[in-house]
């Protein structure tokens, strides 16, 4: 499970380090990678409106890749996710250094320069602009805010567990 924030400098060659626990979890999440060392994982970038690039494991993207094929042929539904996530799709390699190197089309599509943000959000992880983040998370947070209250408390979505009688 990829949890946390951390922010890492971005080199002029794309190049950033990934958090330790990340690391771990890209490798257990590609335990057939052709080279031990060199862990693999697919970032989506998305549609244009899109803000930040979302990094999936090896695993969990081929898990994703197989539920969007089990979908009727030519539903829109399918074709949507065909569109928006498999074209919108970047393979990536860790290097030999333990780094991420992201292309240079990548960084342009979300402003990335100087530092990268990374959000761990469960099954995936996000790449951000640092500023981009914050702002977004701002703004979600004051929506969030103005529609549940000053008190509300997250964790009060989690739905209630059935006991068992």
């Amino acid at each position: 499970m990829f949890i946390g924030e951390y922010t890492f400098k971005v080199d002029s060659k794309g190049r950033m380090s990934i958090p330790a626990l990340f690391r771990r979890e890209l490798e257990e999440g590609d335990p057939q990678r052709p080279n031990k060392d060199r862990p693999r994982m697919v970032v989506v970038y998305g549609p244009p409106q899109q803000k930040m690039l979302q990094v999936y494991t090896q695993a969990a993207f081929e898990d994703l890749a197989r539920d969007i094929a089990a979908m009727p042929r030519g539903s829109k539904e399918r074709a949507i996710l065909q569109r928006a996530v498999l074209s919108k799709s970047q393979p990536i390699e860790i290097d030999p250094d333990g780094r991420l190197v992201l292309p240079a089309a990548l960084r342009e599509k979300i402003g990335l320069e100087s530092e990268a943000y990374f959000s761990g959000v469960g099954e995936t992880f996000e790449i951000w602009k640092p500023d981009t983040y914050h702002a977004e998370d701002a703004s979600k947070v004051e929506q969030w805010m103005e529609e549940l209250g000053e008190d509300f408390d997250p964790l009060s979505l989690i739905p209630a567990k059935k006991s068992d009688g």
